[in-house]
């Protein structure tokens, strides 16, 4: 049995793993800022960090938090996955692969 590439149901895992890791890595893409501010306090603090970091550690929470509760930034990395697995569906070779393989010369 084929699957159909341009199909828009979501399996459980493609809901509560797959696309909460898109979610994930382009929240802390976006929340850049604080990702770097809570870097460095945490490697200038050693282990203090703890107590030493809290705001940037609130800081960061905050940012990422807010693209976590964004039902239009869900959508967004769920028509990201959508458009990953159709072209998977159509190529059989997953996007990292493919990207990877591009010829540079010819």
């Amino acid at each position: 049995m084929a699957l159909d590439p341009a199909e828009q149901h979501l399996r459980h895992v493609e809901k509560d793993v797959l696309i909460p890791k898109i979610m994930r890595e382009k929240a802390r893409e976006r929340c850049s800022e604080q990702v770097q501010d809570f870097t460095k306090c945490c490697k200038d603090s050693g282990i203090l960090m703890v107590v030493k970091c809290r705001k940037e550690n609130s800081a960061l929470k905050e940012c990422l938090t807010a693209y976590y509760n964004d039902p239009t930034f869900y959508e967004e990395c769920k028509m990201e996955y959508l458009k990953e697995r159709e072209e998977f569906r159509k190529t059989g070779i997953p996007t990292k692969k493919r990207l990877q393989k591009l010829p540079t010369s010819m």
